[in-house]
């Protein structure tokens, strides 16, 4: 089977908090409603509507999320650097001819912007993808190897069916991340190529020792 690797990208790939709190702010400013941007950004992963729900009324929720995604680009994606390991992580797919697709819960054409700032190559983006959504991009894209910041990410990959790693870049830590179903946990992605190295040495000797089985019974 071929190497398929999904990540996440808030706070797996990109460090968007300092971008994302100064949507906030300008979103607050703009219409003069208080967000406390600062604790804002304590909770990224869940859909952006969520959290505008706790700043305006249910009615005011779905203009403002339009309206944050229209300030997004020129607030949140020069503002929002690549986390450490990324490129070294997407190239250690490549050289074992694998595939890349960033898996996240963004707006996926904002997400392909902050891939275009940072020259960030990947195969696909999947928009708008958060819990069961997640999980059905995974199996859609015959993802084998899932990796992100935050427990939800854990779970959908349980649930796809594919290896969920782990890294403590956002605002969990390895115990909830292992409590939601982790393989493994890794401090950022400095330590993912030789995690996946270990990974691939691991399948191919899956795949070895099954071929050896069916020889046996062949004789």
């Amino acid at each position: 089977m071929p190497l398929v690797v999904g990540f996440d990208l808030d706070l797996t790939l990109v460090d968007s908090r300092p971008g994302i709190a100064a949507v906030y702010r300008a979103l607050s400013a703009e219409t003069s409603v208080f967000i406390d941007a600062d604790a804002a950004v304590t909770r990224l992963g869940p859909p952006l509507d969520e959290e505008l729900a706790r700043w305006f009324p249910e009615a005011h929720v779905a203009p403002m999320a339009d309206r944050f995604r229209a300030l997004y680009p020129s607030h949140a994606v020069a503002a929002s650097p690549a986390l450490p390991g990324v490129r070294e992580s997407i190239s250690a797919v490549r050289a074992r001819s694998g595939r890349v697709i960033v898996i996240t819960g963004k707006y996926a054409p904002n997400a392909r912007l902050h891939l275009n700032h940072l020259d960030l190559v990947v195969d696909e983006v999947v928009g708008w993808a958060w819990a069961e959504t997640k999980t059905t991009a995974l199996l859609e894209h015959g993802v084998g190897v899932y990796v992100g910041d935050h427990p939800a990410d854990m779970r959908a990959a349980v649930a796809g069916g594919a290896a969920a790693v782990g890294v403590t870049t956002g605002d969990w830590g390895p115990d909830d991340l292992t409590s939601a179903g982790a393989d493994i946990v890794l401090a950022d992605l400095r330590d993912f190529p030789a995690w996946l190295n270990d990974y691939a040495a691991s399948l191919r000797g899956r795949h070895a020792g099954s071929r050896l089985g069916t020889s046996a019974e062949g004789r």
